[in-house]
Formats: C-alpha cells, structure tokens, sequence
C-alpha cells in the first residue's frame, strides 16, 4: 500500500504534463519494472492514466470522482480562494495556499500578481517537505520542539535541497520565523527566488494550512518584509476565521 501511495503522489505532483515511468521509479527508489506492474493495477481501476502521444502518466478519472466526495468533508479552498486572489491583487505578487499532508505541504491554490517576473517554484500540485520553501518552513515553526526534533532526526533536506537545509540551518530559520510570526525564503530552493509565508490554523489551533506570496528577489528586499508579512498574518487569520466558521466548529 505505501508503494501505491508513493506511485500515485509522484504522478499527482507532476500534473498537469505528465510523468513517465522512469521518472517515477528516480524518484520514488523503486525498480522501474516495479513501478511499471503497480502503474498499471492503477490504471485497470482507473487512478491513472496513459497518454497515448507521450507515454506519460496522469491522474486518472477515478481519482477525481474519489476526490469530490472527499472534498464535502476536507475542502476549504472555496474560503481560500478570495483571499489568496485579494493577496495577489494588493501585493503584485503570486500568491499560494498550502495544505499539510503529512510531513509534506501540497499547494492547492495558485494565483499570480500583475508583476510581470514571477517565482516558478510553486505551482498547483507542488509538493515540498516541511522546513522546505516557506510555507513549509511556516507550518514547521508552528510544531513543538519535540516533534521538530523528531522530524528533523528522520528527514535528510540537506541531501537533497543542499546544505542550507541542514539541521542547523533549518532550526535558525525556525527560530526566526517565531519570532516574526512569517516564514521567509531566501532563495534557498531556486536562486533568486523569494517566498514569505504565514500559517492558517484549523479548528483545534494546529496549523494544517499556509498562504504564500512568491517573487524575484528585489522584490522582497527587507525593507519590504514587515508590510507582506502584516499582510500574510492578517490574511492567515481572517481565513482562519472563516474555515472555523464555515465548518460550522467556532
């Protein structure tokens, strides 16, 4: 089952171009005949499918109709969606929310600024591990130090997002974050390529969601931190708000 799971994440964070069998193997450590026999049990019950022109995988039909009948009990981007756009219309910036899955977070929701240069490290379906990009890093500041230690001792970013994802480097930026209540990547993903980030809370005060905004870096010069930080936290608690509110739990 966790091979099933590991198949299907893979071809879902590839979405909407597709992956081919080879790259899922890399990716997820398995032999590509493996990943080749389980593709295909995916596709006889419809999760997957293979497109003709290109042999690349995508999501299957079945997996849509599973995911609308999940989405009446998880779905909250309908509450997402005006303030993610509201963000990108007062900033010039994209903006993004995110949901935890895990010890990853998943972007849901992308919508890009007027500012004609923008981030390409986000996008719907991206997946990153916690402590990774901003949102990540965001919702990681927000565990306790125990489950942080814990996380960090069975996780190596380092290896693979570089050595400014080392333990070390990761608990400062965790510090800092707390302190400013707003995550901020410098770049470390992609050169150049700045993120700020700040946590939406679920009804039990966990932090199960981010909002992003995402830009080249002269536009996120320090001078400009505080103001798209005071927007993300203000923003961050309105849907917070709303979530709470709409679920009929607050």
């Amino acid at each position: 089952m966790e091979r099933v799971h590991l198949v299907l994440r893979e071809v879902g964070a590839h979405e909407p171009d597709g992956v081919n069998t080879t790259q899922i193997a890399r990716a997820i450590g398995l032999p590509r005949p493996t990943v080749h026999r389980l593709l295909g049990s995916l596709r006889e019950v419809g999760m997957v499918e293979r497109e003709t022109d290109s042999d690349r995988w995508v999501v299957g039909s079945e997996l849509y109709v599973l995911g609308a009948v999940a989405a009446r009990r998880h779905d909250v981007t309908q509450y997402a969606l005006p303030i993610v756009r509201e963000l990108a219309v007062a900033t010039g910036e994209s903006a993004f929310f995110s949901v935890r899955r895990g010890n990853d977070t998943i972007c849901l929701l992308a919508e890009d600024g007027a500012f004609p240069l923008r981030s390409h490290v986000l996008h719907e379906g991206a997946r990153f591990p916690l402590g990774v990009v901003s949102a990540g890093l965001a919702i990681l500041a927000h565990l306790d130090d125990r489950e942080i230690a814990d996380y960090l001792d069975a996780v190596d970013l380092a290896t693979q997002f570089g050595p400014a994802h080392g333990r070390d480097a990761v608990l400062e930026r965790v510090a800092t974050t707390r302190r400013h209540g707003y995550a901020v990547n410098p770049g470390l993903v992609v050169e150049g390529s700045w993120g700020m980030a700040a946590v939406v809370f679920d009804v039990a005060e966990q932090p199960r969601w981010a909002l992003t905004l995402t830009g080249v870096e002269h536009r996120f010069s320090p001078e400009r931190h505080a103001e798209l930080g005071d927007l993300l936290l203000r923003a961050a608690h309105t849907l917070s708000t709303r979530i709470a509110r709409g679920t009929g739990r607050r």
